[in-house]
């Protein structure tokens, strides 16, 4: 089927842009930052969408590695649509997510837009809102959902690199737990006995959930990892740290698993006489919703321009599940040429390649695309909505 004048001037303006998409990914995949604290990511993406005419909020809704820009033609009571940016990296791995990927798609996405309602496609307000912290249970997202970031919004979009192309796959929920064992110190070689080993609490901990997994149904993860055994290997730990995620399809099966995970702590706690103390997340990660109406729209776009869906997958976890429990949302994975998958050093690699680069403008404009309908169309705009208010 042809494309209508808008929806080409939407493709246009992402192709006249990939020079400068490019070089906004690479900036951020070469210096990257962690959750919160991704101030050069936010300056790079900041500063781009300033000079590309949008009104740009830094420091946005409270959260200061947060932008939100904005553009409007018409009423503003006319469509919303937002486009979603993440742009934190993994410690050690860097952009092993392929973050700077998102990022500059969630830019194409907004510019995308913007071209086709200047082209008098409709009224409406595009935003592009950079969305800190999503690694490691960051929850960036739910702070801009408690900051009331989302109010108003039609639909909220975004892609992620990965190893398949996928748009009905969901992601599992998460809730991370820290936990720390209180021992008492003394001499490991001249008075063991005077003291209570909270590294071997940790352990105890670690080797029940190690028994606990065989119970745990195919769907469900617990992982975590030691960030404090001790101070010296001449003194018996008197506290040892760790993070845990605790992983579900469903928030309440989540509820359900947390427990179990935490009797093992507390088992090993009054096996090695250590005190626990341990602090669940505040902010949980729900399961990800794709709301039907907008993948079929984005498949549909993204075979037409040379890709092929793959059957849905359950993938990791992310904050955009919390999104997607709010408004309508999609969140569509595109693959990139990587010898192995997210979180890990190939991925980083690939992350900053021109294959990935074109994958991810292919991407952004099936989502792009598909996005539109929600301006110009207002029989998609009701049934995107019903889908979300009533899912099958």
């Amino acid at each position: 089927m042809p494309l209508s004048s808008p929806q080409q001037a939407a493709l246009d303006a992402i192709d006249a842009s990939a020079d400068d998409l490019r070089a906004l990914s690479l900036a951020i995949h070469a210096q990257p930052e962690l959750g919160y604290e991704e101030t050069h990511a936010h300056a790079v993406l900041s500063d781009f969408l300033e000079s590309a005419g949008y009104e740009v909020e830094r420091g946005a809704h409270g959260v200061d590695t947060s932008f939100r820009a904005s553009f409007r033609t018409g009423s503003s009571d006319a469509p919303v649509v937002a486009a979603l940016c993440e742009y934190d990296a993994l410690p050690a791995l860097g952009h092993a997510c392929g973050h700077n990927l998102i990022a500059a798609a969630g830019v194409a996405v907004g510019l995308g837009l913007r071209a086709a309602l200047e082209h008098d496609a409709a009224e409406g307000t595009v935003i592009v809102l950079g969305t800190p912290a999503e690694e490691r249970g960051g929850a960036g997202k739910a702070l801009l959902i408690d900051a009331q970031a989302f109010a108003g919004i039609d639909a909220a979009v975004m892609v992620h690199p990965g190893m398949g192309d996928h748009v009905r796959g969901s992601s599992l929920a998460h809730r991370g737990l820290s936990v720390i064992f209180h021992g008492r110190a003394s001499h490991a070689a001249g008075a063991p006995w005077l003291g209570i080993n909270a590294l071997d609490a940790m352990i105890s901990g670690f080797s029940a959930l190690g028994l606990l997994r065989q119970q745990l149904r195919p769907t469900h993860r617990v992982h975590g990892v030691i960030t404090h055994g001790g101070d010296s290997p001449n003194i018996i730990p008197e506290r040892t740290e760790a993070q845990f995620l605790v992983r579900a399809p469903t928030r309440e099966e989540v509820d359900v698993l947390r427990e179990r995970v935490l009797a093992c702590f507390q088992g090993a706690a009054e096996q090695t006489g250590c005190e626990l103390e341990s602090t669940w997340a505040k902010y949980p990660y729900e399961n990800l919703i794709q709301n039907p109406p907008l993948a079929d729209a984005y498949a549909e776009h993204f075979e037409t321009m040379g890709g092929q869906i793959q059957p849905p997958r359950l993938g990791g976890s992310t904050d955009m599940g919390n999104v997607s429990h709010v408004l309508p949302g999609l969140h569509p994975h595109f693959r990139i040429p990587a010898e192995s998958g997210n979180h890990t050093r190939p991925f980083t690699d690939a992350a900053a390649t021109p294959e990935a680069h074109d994958a991810m403008l292919r991407s952004a404009k099936a989502l792009c695309l598909a996005a539109l309908r929600i301006y110009t169309d207002a029989d998609f705009r009701a049934e995107v909505r019903r889908s979300f208010e009533q899912p099958a």
